[in-house]
């Protein structure tokens, strides 16, 4: 009883300041109210994108032809990613469809694809992967001094497991090309001790075992007379 009679109190008092700015407070209700619309509408619109989006992407996956080639997929996926973007769906859909242009063997369009992505989400979901597209291009593309560089970028920024390893990969393997040995050794140690039992890890694992065999032989014969 006793609440009930404080609130009759409360809007006892606050009813002369309503009647007096009443034309300010019908227009704040109406903003407020065209606020909440406005927010829930694009909600609802965001969600329905998303939903769409999975859908394009499941309608390509069943109905591309068995035969399409690669430029042609990239196509498909890249169109799915202009007409949702900013969903989940259309982010997936343009990272595939730059693995696409790179299985098609058009490094410098995957490298750009794989960028934009990067420009435009670095922080994203599959930003490690677009990360490691571009180090994979630019060293298809034989620009091994930037493909370096940007394999560094993934290990150093980024923490997905799979991801980092396949760039430490991808480093031993320029390291032993050029002759860095024991560059590479450390590498392909060092993914074996950071995913052990992985596929990667058991590849590093048999890389690093035939450099040390190389290594011992080399010593043998040097030392011989």
């Amino acid at each position: 009883m006793q609440s009930k009679d404080a609130t009759t109190a409360f809007l006892f008092k606050l009813w002369p300041w309503i009647e007096a700015n009443k034309k300010r407070v019908i227009i704040g209700t109406g903003i407020s109210a065209a606020a909440i619309f406005l927010f829930s509408f694009f909600s609802w619109q965001h969600e329905q994108n998303e939903i769409a989006a999975g859908r394009a992407l499941t309608q390509l996956a069943v109905s591309i032809p068995s035969n399409a080639s690669a430029d042609q997929m990239a196509g498909a996926y890249l169109k799915i990613a202009g007409d949702y973007p900013g969903t989940p769906g259309g982010r997936r859909a343009w990272l595939q469809g730059a693995a696409a242009l790179f299985a098609a063997g058009k490094f410098a369009d995957a490298q750009a694809q794989f960028q934009k992505y990067l420009d435009a989400h670095p922080d994203g979901d599959f930003s490690a992967s677009a990360a490691l597209g571009v180090a994979a291009s630019l060293e298809a593309l034989g620009k091994l001094d930037l493909a370096i560089g940007a394999y560094q970028r993934v290990v150093k920024g980024f923490s997905d497991v799979v991801v980092v390893n396949t760039a430490k990969f991808a480093l031993a393997r320029i390291a032993e090309q050029q002759g860095k040995f024991t560059d590479a050794l450390n590498f392909y140690e060092n993914i074996t001790r950071s995913a052990p039992g992985s596929v990667l890890a058991q590849e590093a694992g048999m890389r690093a075992m035939e450099l040390k065999t190389k290594s011992v032989s080399a010593t043998s014969d040097t030392g011989k007379p």
